[in-house]
């Protein structure tokens, strides 16, 4: 197992590519499961669960072809409708083969998922829309049976406790795309993820209305055809990006960008006094002056990105003043904050809030990453610091985050890997 070292201290400037969207292509390759012509996803990065996905389409009975951010998906000699254990347990993206394999082959057999240890996230919206559309629904022994004589549209509300579900709506949608009549899903993620696996179904021949707004309507057709599409850039990892330039008080040019996916990260950016020039598909990240601290509070799109609460903290932890960080997605997801407080940092949790006091600077120390999003805050935490740091458990950063120690050594941090000492 791998770590990351990190000297922390130099200021990154230079030029950076963003990746696909890692939450874009899991969903989209999920939907190459409604259709037994060949379909071409570009862009897709090249990641742990890009490649977890790719193993579950292989186990399903697709010929997977993954080549220079181009995967090829077509039939392969058998179809299956069982996801196993195995895999849907290490990536809980995986989860959303229920509805494109219950809408093609009227019956799924699907893992209860796993993934990053970020707090409770039941599957329970997920039940509720396959029910809807009129599967019969079983849980046992860690799956989740799924059967129907051919599902029917149906009129249906989505939102959660803390809001709407992205891969919710992503499986219902999936599902419905071959029902027979018009699904109406209110209370629907309006993610810009959800409205780029819509886009693609459209391409496949599915009709879609109100993607990207809280009401999504589907018209079933009855069967789907291949397609080629291109991923979206992954604003998260943009944004992780943006940071690392302020962080470090650098000066970064960040390609492969979407202004629009951005909107509530920047404009928290630009209230701290951070220096953000945009240039068609371009955006440049400065620091020229001190920051303030800002508040914070995650919210579902096109609010804060609970993606960059983590990364956030970690930026405010070194900008003088007190900010309050409020989690109102995933309020149990602050592990990070323990670790960021062995690098120095002044951070105190009370229940879904994280307390913030600036300091001047952090110091390096051996850190562990908890989940995905943890680890991107420890990686920044650390190009900040005085010293080493070294961050342990990055299959974390792997899954979500492509070749991301190159990129950031590109720009001149002082960053490698080295093999975990038994």
């Amino acid at each position: 197992m791998d770590k990351l070292i990190i000297e922390g201290g130099i200021s990154l400037k230079g030029e950076v590519t963003v990746s696909g969207a890692k939450n874009s292509v899991l969903p989209i390759l999920a939907a190459t499961l409604l259709t037994d012509d060949a379909c071409v996803i570009k862009g897709a990065p090249a990641l742990r669960d890009t490649n977890t996905m790719l193993k579950i389409l292989r186990s399903l009975g697709k010929n997977v072809e993954f080549d220079k951010g181009v995967i090829t998906v077509s039939a392969g000699k058998a179809a299956h409708f069982m996801a196993d254990y195995k895999l849907v347990s290490t990536m809980r993206a995986s989860f959303c083969v229920l509805g494109p394999l219950l809408g093609k082959f009227k019956k799924a057999r699907v893992s209860l998922p796993g993934g990053c240890v970020i707090g409770v996230r039941p599957v329970d919206l997920h039940l509720k829309g396959i029910k809807a559309l009129g599967a019969d629904v079983n849980v046992e022994s860690g799956y989740v049976t799924a059967k129907s004589d051919g599902l029917c549209g149906a009129r249906m509300y989505l939102g959660g406790v803390y809001g709407s579900s992205v891969l919710a709506t992503d499986n219902v949608m999936m599902a419905a795309v071959l029902a027979k009549g018009l699904t109406v899903i209110e209370g629907a993620a309006c993610e810009p993820e959800v409205a780029d696996l819509a886009d693609f179904l459209l391409k496949m021949g599915a009709k879609i209305k109100g993607h990207g707004t809280p009401v999504i309507e589907v018209e079933g057709v009855k069967h789907l055809h291949g397609a080629a599409h291109t991923v979206i850039p992954d604003r998260i990892e943009a944004g992780t990006l943006m940071l690392a330039a302020l962080i470090t008080r650098g000066d970064i040019l960040i390609k492969n960008i979407s202004f629009k996916h951005l909107g509530a990260l920047i404009d928290k950016l630009e209230e701290a006094g951070a220096s953000i020039a945009r240039s068609e598909e371009n955006l440049r990240v400065r620091y020229k002056k001190q920051l303030r601290a800002v508040n914070v509070t995650t919210l579902p799109y096109p609010g804060f990105p609970t993606d960059m609460q983590a990364q956030m903290i970690s930026l405010m932890s070194v900008t003088p003043g007190i900010s309050v960080v409020t989690e109102k997605i995933y309020p149990d997801r602050f592990m990070h904050v323990a670790e960021l407080n062995r690098m120095g940092a002044h951070i105190q949790r009370e229940g879904p809030h994280a307390i913030v006091e600036g300091i001047g600077g952090l110091c390096g120390a051996p850190v562990m990453a908890s989940d995905l999003r943890a680890s991107a805050c420890l990686v920044l935490a650390g190009l900040s610091a005085k010293g080493k740091t070294a961050v342990s458990r990055i299959y974390h950063l792997e899954r979500g985050y492509e070749n991301i120690e190159e990129k950031l050594g590109r720009l001149g941090a002082r960053i490698w890997r080295e093999k975990e000492q038994r």
